[in-house]
């Protein structure tokens, strides 16, 4: 065959073909958080307005958080599990998973839209939007969700490119888009002088672009698994086990909106507007270091995935310990960065002086704990790569639903500066959720990979 993989997951140099795997996959994710945070650098400096402008688009930041999240629970179920059949020589039941997880993403786009569309005015107060705000938020969001499907498809379909080992068309994905993004933005939002709205519509248009390179690649000659109009079907045996896995990176960025919330409700009530914008600067900076690891990951979780279903432990373990290695040194030397200089990273996002000494005294509170997100997510990742659904989930809730959405309440009941005490939360909760999730994957690793070799010894030939 002329056709091949860009990368042999079962055969290549670990490191190196890691590496391979995660340098797109890191642009990939990088270009996909420049998506919003580009946005809110082009939208904190609309002159006049750029403050509250800013506040209002942050507050958004809960609803398109969860649909990433939905497109996670697709894609990166679906992904895994496409992994593991391929991994098996069951490309058959690979391209059946891609089949229904492009028809479910279609169809959870129509239902994000119909009923966001409907209550997105209450949603947006109850997040934290005030009455100097909600009319950018509304903007904003309003046009963005037309752009739903392409979203969806984009952030979901995606991993299926990235499983199959063509790593550079799945950072291509993200760039067409981000390059028409980043182009459009100051067209939109400041020659036609179309503020927010302006904003919203350059990043739907961008990401249609991206939908449809991704699904010309999955109908065209050069992928192994074709998406086929035969398997476009809803059927339960197959995304019943993705939803599964999927559950897990849904949770963790599902969640993310929900602690938007519960951050910014309580910002808005303890510090006001500039309080809640600030919290905006800091959530669009962690992002980007959350982007950067989940690109490392994304470059671990095939080969894990992979090589777990054909039973070869070894290059599982050694995956694993270069993906830590790397993910924990990132989030260490990034929380250095932004302990000693964090007004280069506030001025990004905004000219204002009251607005930037604030969010520079928040964000060395905020990313304190910083340097534990590489164990957070590189065991986090992991335990998903390898079908760990339960546990996966488990340690996903701890961190935000069991630590840091109760902190954020609880601590300003005990620290007379409250909106200290919220932003306090995070790092307590990084710190605590790591260390937990750290302990139980290096003590239920080896049970996991002894359990799949006694299977696979069990199976009949």
């Amino acid at each position: 065959m002329r056709e091949r993989r860009e990368n042999d997951l079962g055969r290549d140099a670990v490191k190196p073909l890691l590496l391979r795997l995660a340098g797109p996959a890191i642009v990939a994710q990088l270009v996909n958080a420049l998506y919003n945070i580009v946005d809110r650098i082009y939208i904190g400096h609309i002159e006049g307005e750029g403050q509250l402008a800013l506040t209002g688009v942050g507050v958004t930041f809960a609803v398109l958080m969860l649909i990433s999240a939905l497109a996670s629970l697709v894609g990166v179920g679906g992904g895994s599990r496409a992994a593991i059949a391929m991994g098996e020589g069951n490309n058959d039941r690979a391209e059946k998973i891609l089949g229904a997880c492009t028809l479910l993403l279609a169809v959870l786009s129509i239902v994000v839209v119909a009923v966001f569309q409907w209550i997105k005015e209450p949603m947006l107060l109850a997040f934290g939007a005030s009455e100097n705000t909600i009319a950018y938020a509304t903007g904003y969001l309003g046009i963005y969700l037309w752009g739903t499907a392409s979203i969806l498809l984009t952030l979901g379909l995606n991993t299926f490119i990235a499983t199959q080992g063509f790593a550079s068309m799945s950072m291509a994905t993200t760039l067409i888009g981000a390059v028409l993004n980043i182009a459009l933005d100051p067209v939109f939002i400041f020659v036609l002088k179309m503020g927010v709205r302006g904003a919203a519509l350059a990043t739907i248009l961008s990401q249609t672009a991206s939908a449809v390179w991704v699904l010309c690649f999955l109908t065209g000659k050069r992928t192994h698994l074709h998406l086929r109009r035969k398997n476009l079907r809803m059927d339960g045996k197959i995304l019943g086990p993705v939803l599964a896995i999927g559950v897990s990176p849904f949770v963790m960025q599902s969640t993310e909106s929900i602690l938007n919330v519960a951050f910014n409700s309580s910002l808005l009530k303890y510090g006001g507007d500039l309080a809640v914008g600030a919290m905006t600067i800091c959530s669009s900076v962690v992002q980007v270091m959350s982007m950067l690891l989940m690109g490392l990951a994304q470059g671990g979780q095939p080969i894990m995935g992979y090589n777990y279903g054909a039973g070869n432990s070894q290059r599982v373990k050694e995956t694993f310990r270069f993906l830590l290695t790397l993910t924990v040194s990132l989030s260490t030397l990034f929380c250095v960065l932004v302990e000693m200089f964090p007004h280069l990273f506030v001025g990004l996002f905004t000219s204002q002086p009251a607005l930037q000494q604030y969010a520079t005294w928040a964000i060395r509170i905020y990313a304190a704990g910083m340097f534990m997100m590489g164990v957070q997510n590189g065991c986090q990742q992991s335990f998903v790569a390898l079908g760990q659904a339960k546990i996966s989930l488990c340690m996903a809730l701890l961190r935000k639903c069991v630590l840091l959405i109760p902190l954020i309440y609880i601590l300003p009941g005990i620290f007379a500066n409250k909106v200290f005490a919220v932003f306090l939360a995070e790092p307590v909760s990084d710190i605590l959720a790591a260390s937990t999730t750290g302990t139980l994957f290096f003590t239920r690793l080896p049970r996991i990979l002894e359990k799949r070799t006694r299977d696979l010894g069990e199976a009949p030939e």
